[in-house]
């Protein structure tokens, strides 16, 4: 008897999916500095809403994963939806800082199932190729809601204070609840039996003996290095060392957000063509590439917002065509195990790309063009292990095509 086959899930409820943890996180921080004032704490404080929630979102990927293996997509799904709009709820009516702090991890917890899922959801009903390029419109899709939320956030708290934000994110969340609902069907139709800790903790003991699945994760995790450590010391070259406003930062980072949707577009255009490795390759060289141009715009005395801003363009370009393909790879690799990989490979390229940043911040004060050596290093690591991964023979095969 032939094994059950999934249904399509719609592409926008995945979109929508997605969407929401990365939108609650990028909404809210323009209302941050206001936070500080209305309930009389240190800035330190405040900053928890972010630290914590960027936290939860990691560990929570973690979870989701391996569970969703066993007892399926959908519950796992609409129980983090749930979490996520009743902490939406609870950060609207927060009464102190604690207990907008609260909210947050939890809104975090509730979002992350989005990220995690929706990749896993994906590859349950593609082929290996066809995952990368879905994944990769997916990533473009939603992509545009982070890069516009910060200044719709800044819009509604002008006219309607911090909580308006978490109304809007109640208002949204409850539509995606209802819609994956209603909608959204379950594709993990060959699950894994039992649900036991010791079942999760050898799953992931399997996962991580794979050798292509820890290469696929090293190369996605020095990739988004190159990303998050630009984020981390940009702001202080172009406003500390180069004396621009933030207003103008804001507006030449448009011009990355522009390459990592091109990357994006282009692999989900070309990668069924010319194969998910060849494209990790293209992209890891790509990003190599800028990660050089701006490492050389440093030390030649020539930087200035084109040389910062282009050269990093071409290397989120890079990081377009490497993060989607990269994960295809890793949740690849044994399909029995789709849902820990996605949660496993999400988590260590936060964790890698959160410890980048917070190095570059740190280092940045006395070192101001640490961020340039951390970009050309991590850019020409991720380069390096893909080229070892492509020697490893795949860990899985059977039910691929």
């Amino acid at each position: 008897m032939s094994a059950p086959q999934p249904v399509r899930p719609s592409f926008a409820i995945l979109v929508a999916i997605s969407a929401v943890g990365p939108l609650a996180l990028n909404i809210f921080m323009p209302s941050m500095p206001g936070l500080q004032r209305e309930f009389g704490v240190p800035y330190g404080t405040v900053q928890l809403t972010l630290t914590l929630y960027l936290i939860g979102m990691a560990a929570c990927q973690l979870i989701y994963g391996p569970i969703s293996d066993r007892v399926g997509r959908r519950p796992m799904l609409l129980g983090g939806l749930a979490v996520f709009l009743a902490a939406s709820l609870m950060a609207a009516m927060a009464p102190s800082i604690e207990w907008l702090i609260l909210a947050r991890l939890l809104q975090a917890l509730g979002g992350a199932a989005g990220i995690v899922l929706a990749r896993a959801m994906v590859r349950d009903v593609f082929d290996r190729e066809q995952s990368a390029s879905v994944i990769s419109y997916i990533t473009m899709a939603f992509v545009v809601a982070p890069m516009v939320a910060p200044a719709i956030g800044g819009l509604i708290d002008a006219h309607g204070g911090w909580r308006a934000s978490f109304w809007l994110l109640t208002v949204l969340g409850a539509a995606v609840l209802l819609a994956a609902t209603l909608r959204l069907p379950e594709t993990h139709v060959t699950r894994l039996s039992g649900g036991s800790a010791t079942g999760l903790i050898s799953g992931a003991a399997n996962l991580f003996a794979l050798p292509r699945f820890r290469a696929y994760a090293i190369t996605l995790s020095f990739t988004s290095a190159v990303f998050f450590s630009f984020l981390g010391g940009a702001p202080h070259i172009m406003v500390d060392v180069l004396g621009y406003t933030p207003v103008e930062y804001g507006l030449w980072f448009a011009v990355v957000s522009v390459g990592y949707m091109t990357g994006n577009f282009l692999s989900g255009r070309f990668t069924q063509r010319v194969g998910l490795d060849r494209m990790i390759l293209y992209g890891c060289s790509i990003t190599l590439a800028g990660g050089a141009l701006c490492f050389a715009a440093a030390v030649s005395g020539m930087l200035s917002p084109l040389t910062l801003f282009a050269p990093m363009a071409l290397a989120a370009l890079g990081n377009g065509l490497t993060i989607p393909n990269g994960t295809a790879g890793a949740i690849s690799v044994d399909p029995r195990l789709t849902g820990a990989a996605a949660g496993w490979s999400g988590f260590a390229q936060m964790a890698c790309g959160a410890a980048a940043s917070q190095l570059v911040g740190s280092l940045q004060t006395n070192w101001p063009f640490v961020v340039f050596w951390f970009m050309a290093v991590a850019s020409l690591l991720a380069l390096a292990s893909h080229v070892l991964s492509i020697r490893q023979p795949r860990n899985f095969t059977a039910g691929q095509t």
